[in-house]
């Protein structure tokens, strides 16, 4: 004859059972033993990756399953059923599994309960329940957005002992993922996963404990449109000065400032979504390596304009002393048309002969601009050392992102 479930169940659920105590297990030999629990979970969604408060929401079906021959049902006589299912989750022993890293959790309870309870008839539990978790994920942020980040779910039961209690992986697909899981981060892929194992010891005792780890690499494009490349036109544009006239004071100075409070800007706007951790991160050398290129070129204005106008001092200053010169020594009718003396060679090698061909030197080639020479010099160096720069820093930090 066919057995009622709920027959069963009042045959299980008599005065003997106690929720309180765990099953009895013994090992090969018949010594008393641990329960053991074989967990696997299946994740339905992994979102709201946030390097700020450096937490993460991950909702799963949270499955274990132990044996507990204390609801067995194999024994009776009849057409028994294949598993039983209770609804009643506080009915029966359950291990007492927390998640060591949870912030905030909650169940699902719409339109009902979600939650499966099965016992197979050799006392076999099957718990299944829904949940979403919002875990710490503690986030190293040197290498800021090409940033490889292992995010960790951590369970572990609060009360018993290795004594007690041991958690073991599902040996086939202990984590399962829902189709679509991958490509639901806006901002980083789902590498690759690992199971292994956490057990740590306490005052109290030594505790089982089961981790899977998330690797999540950061998609580099948001910031290549966002970040490199406004930043580096902000650079190439502070260079357009290079080739503007040195009398061009407002365009030169407005260029320059106006680049310089640009890049300043962008830089606290991308510090302001970033937590202040108190080493530097690879968009902080970016940024900074901008800033400076954009002000040196200030700079070189600056420079440009003081050599210039100490050239013209020179200049200046040596055409009013060739010009004294030729006044204070006139030569005379008859000395212009005599025959040349042994004493007139000798002059003509003397310091102040010299000093005659460096105001002839001084009075041709005053105009010549020592300021242009230094722009046109910067026209090659600053692209050249921006260039050497971004050789530098990718081929660094994309290295060490590996």
């Amino acid at each position: 004859p066919k057995v009622n479930a709920d027959f069963i169940l009042q045959r299980m659920m008599n005065e003997s059972y106690d929720i309180r105590v765990r099953p009895p297990a013994r090992d090969a030999k018949g010594n008393n033993a641990p329960v053991n629990v074989d967990v696997n979970i299946y994740i339905r969604s992994l979102s709201n990756i946030d390097f700020v408060s450096m937490n993460y929401d991950l909702q799963i079906t949270f499955r274990e399953t132990w044996r507990d021959p204390r609801l067995s049902y194999d024994y009776i006589e009849g057409d028994v059923p294949k598993f039983i299912v209770m609804t009643d989750k506080d009915a029966i022993w359950r291990p007492d599994t927390f998640f060591q890293n949870e912030k905030r959790a909650h169940r699902h309870e719409i339109d009902k309960p979600n939650v499966l309870i099965r016992i197979e008839p050799n006392g076999s539990i099957l718990f299944s329940e829904r949940l979403t978790l919002t875990l710490s994920c503690p986030m190293h942020l040197a290498m800021f957005p090409l940033d490889v980040q292992q995010c960790h779910l951590d369970m572990a039961s609060y009360a018993y002992s290795t004594e007690d209690l041991v958690y073991k992986w599902k040996s086939a697909n202990p984590i399962q993922f829902k189709v679509g899981v991958h490509d639901s981060l806006p901002s980083f892929t789902l590498d690759k996963h690992d199971t292994s194992l956490c057990t740590s010891k306490t005052n109290t005792g030594e505790y089982s404990c089961l981790r899977v780890t998330f690797r999540l690499a950061r998609q580099f494009s948001y910031y290549v449109v966002q970040v490199y490349i406004p930043s580096t036109l902000l650079v190439i544009v502070s260079w357009v000065s290079f080739w503007l006239d040195r009398a061009a004071v407002p365009a030169r100075v407005t260029l320059g400032v106006t680049t310089l409070l640009t890049m300043t800007t962008q830089a606290a706007a991308i510090n302001n979504k970033l937590p202040p951790v108190s080493y530097i991160k690879a968009i902080d050398v970016w940024i900074g390596a901008c800033l400076i290129f954009i002000f040196a070129a200030v700079l070189e204005y600056a420079y440009v304009t003081y050599v210039a106008n100490q050239c013209e001092q020179r200049a200046k200053m040596m055409s009013h002393s060739c010009s004294a010169e030729k006044s204070s020594s006139p030569l005379s009718p008859m000395e212009e048309s005599g025959p040349r003396r042994e004493e007139d060679t000798l002059l003509s090698s003397s310091p102040h002969s010299w000093q005659n061909i460096d105001c002839f030197l001084c009075t041709m080639f005053h105009g010549l601009d020592e300021g242009k020479m230094i722009d046109t010099k910067c026209r090659i160096i600053f692209p050249l050392a921006f260039i050497i720069f971004n050789i530098l820093y990718w081929t660094g930090y994309i290295m060490n992102a590996k």
